[in-house]
């Protein structure tokens, strides 16, 4: 049978694999999400004395910077040289891989970062997945949640949960300003336009999202 969903991820680290469903990649955001954070603390890496770290179950890796005023909750998996800047919020239930950055007044929330993913300024980030090597431009938000609290769906199917953001496949690029509503399921090596309002549904891989516009410019009346 051929896939509804577009191809996503490469090479999932060991600890998603056994878990991941290709038609359902939401799911990792639940049970086995719980269960891979599930696991004692430790903590491998110099934290800035002005950062606010509380809670069980926090792993930070080796070479992994925490920046003053950022803040952590547990239970969170933080991995080797990942980089947490000033003023971000990493809340309990999310999973930072190797060498991934979370930005200056970046909110990640129950969120999946696999390595080398970046959401590097002004972002939130919620229930989502970003694949390896996804950048997210300046301002982009991943909604998660539908005002009208009905169930979250990609195109026909029911993903069965209220909070969903977006699931991003490996080499995503998201312009500056782009809103991606609950439910978008993004394939790998696909950009977004600056500005885009990404509705819910399956966009294929390697593709370009445009936002057209027009502009206008006129005289100013004396």
């Amino acid at each position: 049978m051929t896939s509804s969903l577009p191809p996503l991820f490469a090479n999932l680290p060991d600890v998603f694999a056994a878990y991941y469903e290709p038609e359902a990649p939401w799911a990792l955001l639940g049970r086995p999400l719980d269960e891979i954070l599930a696991r004692p603390g430790r903590i491998d890496a110099d934290i800035s004395a002005c950062a606010h770290v509380s809670g069980e179950g926090i792993v930070v890796g080796e070479g992994t910077r925490i920046h003053p005023t950022a803040v952590i909750e547990g239970p969170v998996f933080i991995g080797r040289n990942v980089e947490i800047r000033p003023g971000a919020y990493v809340r309990g239930g999310s999973w930072i891989g190797d060498h991934a950055v979370v930005g200056t007044n970046t909110e990640i929330k129950r969120g999946i970062l696999l390595p080398h993913a970046k959401a590097p300024h002004l972002n939130y980030v919620g229930d989502s997945i970003l694949g390896a090597q996804v950048n997210l431009g300046a301002g982009t938000i991943l909604s998660n949640f539908r005002h009208d609290k009905s169930s979250i769906r990609v195109g026909t199917i029911d993903t069965g949960r209220r909070k969903l953001g977006a699931i991003l496949g490996d080499g995503v690029l998201t312009g500056c300003n782009s809103v991606l509503h609950p439910g978008s399921v993004v394939g790998r090596e696909t950009h977004i336009y600056p500005g885009v309002q990404l509705r819910p549904g399956a966009y294929p891989e390697r593709s370009i999202v445009k936002l057209r516009q027009e502009i206008d410019v006129v005289p100013r009346a004396t």
